[in-house]
């Protein structure tokens, strides 16, 4: 699919490390780097990859992973592979349910 996410699509804001900004993000797993969940440009490639792996495009679903990732994505959730795969079941069985 290869969604393209703006930080405009966004609804909150994030700081950017710019220091980081060019080193690797995540584009799939195997991926055991830690993630940054306050890093814009760790953020984008991580919900891009999920909305990928879901199968959706819309701003709605979007807004959703975010939520799920800001409110309910305990802290114990670390590397990239771990966000991922927490990002994309929970949007799974909330899609499903919907």
């Amino acid at each position: 699919m290869g969604i393209t996410i703006k930080p405009s699509d966004l609804y909150n804001k994030y700081h950017k490390d710019t220091t980081n900004r060019h080193n690797p993000k995540f584009t799939g797993k195997p991926d055991a780097a830690p993630f940054d969940r306050d890093d814009l440009y760790e953020i984008i490639p991580m919900f891009e990859a999920v909305m990928d792996d879901l199968g959706r495009d819309d701003q709605r679903t979007l807004h959703m992973i975010e939520e799920v990732m800001l409110t309910y994505m305990p802290l114990c959730v670390t590397t990239r592979e771990e966000v991922f795969d927490f990002l994309a079941g929970c949007m799974r069985d909330t899609l499903e349910d919907a």
